[in-house]
C-alpha cells in the first residue's frame, strides 16, 4: 500500500487485487472508483473469475481440468454475460454460476474414484452415484451432464431436467394488499423501504433488481410518473409516484463524498455502489414481507392480467419466463384470443 500511495507503483485495480482482500482494500477502491481515479468494473464478475480459476486449477486430473475449463469458460461465464447484458452481475447470479461448477467438480471427483471418465461413465454408474449417500447438488449436476452430452463429451446417458410447475408456495392475497397498504401510508417507515417493498409487492421485482435501479429508471412528464423495469415504462399510481420523487430526491449514500451525486435509487454503502442485494433483501424481511412468496403471488396476478409479451416487455423478465408463469397462472391468452375470434366468427353468422 505505501508503494501505491508514494505513486512507485502505478495506481490500478490490478494493483489492488495484489493486496489482501478485505473490507479496507475494496473501501479504498470504491472511493477511488467514484472520484473517477480508476475506472468502473464488474467486482463481482472478476471474483467470479477468480474463484472458477482456483477451483479449475486445482482439480487432480488434466483430463478434468480441460472439461471444468470448457464447461466453466464457454458455458457458465458465456451465458451469464449473455444474460447480463452488459451489466454487473449479482450476487446470487454468481451463487448460481459457483453452484453449477461445484457441482460438476463432484460429479467428477465421484467418476475419477471409480476408475471411471465422462467418457467412459455408463448410466448404471450414474444412478449409483444419484442413489448414494455422497451425491450433492443433485439438480445442478444435471446440468453439467446434459451440457457434457450436448458437446459429445460423454454419451449413453440420461439425466431429465426438473420440469418447473409453477410457484409452489403463495403469499395470501388479503394479507399482501395490508402489506401495500401499510406501505403506503405508514409514514413511520422509511421512505425508501416502502418504496422497494412496493416494488416487490406490486410489480414482482426482485431485492436484486430493485437494488440496481438508477434514477434514470425515473421518469415524469406531464404529470405523469413512470417507472422503467423493461422496455416499456409503468405508469405510477400517484401514491407510489409520490415515494418515488421523494427518493430521487432525497437519496443518500452511507459514505457519501464531495462532488459525488450516485446515479443509484438506493445507494449503498460504499461510495458509488448500490445497496447490496442482502441489504436490500434484510430491510424487506424486517418490513414483515417473505420474499418468495410475495414475488410469486405478484407475479401470478399480474400473468393473469397481462399477455405475456407485454409481462416481460414491462416488468423486464425474459419471455419464456412470462410464458411459464402465465401458465402456471392459467392465464393462457392465445386460447383467450383464439375464443374471442370464435366468437366473432359465430356472431357474424360464419359457422
Amino acid at each position: 500500500m505505501s508503494d501505491l500511495g508514494s505513486g512507485r507503483r502505478p495506481l490500478t485495480h490490478e494493483a489492488l487485487d495484489e493486496l489482501p482482500a478485505g473490507k479496507f482494500v475494496e473501501h479504498i477502491r470504491s472511493v477511488l472508483v467514484a472520484t473517477g481515479t480508476l475506472p468502473q468494473r464488474d467486482e463481482q464478475m472478476v471474483r467470479l473469475e477468480r474463484h472458477v480459476n482456483d477451483l479449475v486449477t486445482s482439480h487432480t486430473t488434466a483430463e478434468g481440468r480441460k472439461i471444468l475449463h470448457r464447461y466453466a469458460t464457454w458455458h457458465l461465464l458465456r451465458r451469464l454475460r449473455r444474460r447480463s447484458r452488459g451489466n454487473d452481475i449479482t450476487h446470487t447470479q454468481l451463487t448460481v454460476v459457483r453452484q453449477h461448477l461445484r457441482a460438476a467438480v463432484h460429479l467428477l471427483n465421484w467418476i475419477e474414484a471409480q476408475s471411471l471418465t465422462l467418457a467412459t461413465c455408463r448410466q448404471t454408474d450414474l444412478e449409483r452415484w444419484m442413489t448414494s449417500d455422497d451425491v450433492r447438488h443433485r439438480r445442478e449436476a444435471g446440468h453439467f451432464v446434459r451440457w457434457a452430452l450436448a458437446q459429445k463429451i460423454a454419451r449413453d446417458l440420461s439425466f431429465p431436467a426438473v420440469r418447473w410447475n409453477g410457484p409452489s408456495q403463495a403469499m395470501d392475497g388479503e394479507a399482501r394488499w395490508a402489506t401495500a397498504r401499510r406501505l403506503l401510508h405508514d409514514d413511520t417507515l422509511k421512505s425508501e423501504d416502502r418504496l422497494a417493498g412496493l416494488l416487490l409487492l406490486l410489480y414482482a421485482q426482485w431485492p436484486a433488481a430493485i437494488s440496481r435501479l438508477t434514477v434514470d429508471h425515473i421518469e415524469e412528464s406531464d404529470r405523469t410518473v413512470r417507472l422503467r423495469l423493461g422496455a416499456v415504462p409503468v405508469d405510477l399510481p400517484a401514491p407510489v409516484a409520490e415515494l418515488a420523487l421523494q427518493q430521487v430526491a432525497v437519496r443518500r449514500s452511507h459514505a457519501v463524498l464531495a462532488r459525488t451525486d450516485s446515479p443509484w435509487l438506493f445507494p449503498g454503502g460504499q461510495p458509488g455502489r448500490p445497496i447490496s442485494v442482502w441489504a436490500m433483501g434484510e430491510r424487506l424481511r424486517k418490513l414483515g414481507i417473505p420474499l418468495a412468496e410475495t414475488r410469486s403471488t405478484a407475479l401470478s396476478q399480474l400473468a393473469t392480467e397481462l399477455p405475456a409479451a407485454v409481462l416481460a416487455r414491462t416488468l423486464g423478465i425474459d419471455i419464456t419466463v412470462a410464458v411459464k408463469w402465465q401458465r402456471a397462472a392459467a392465464g393462457d391468452w392465445a386460447a383467450y384470443t383464439a375464443e374471442i375470434s370464435r366468437r366473432k366468427k359465430d356472431s357474424c353468422g360464419y359457422r
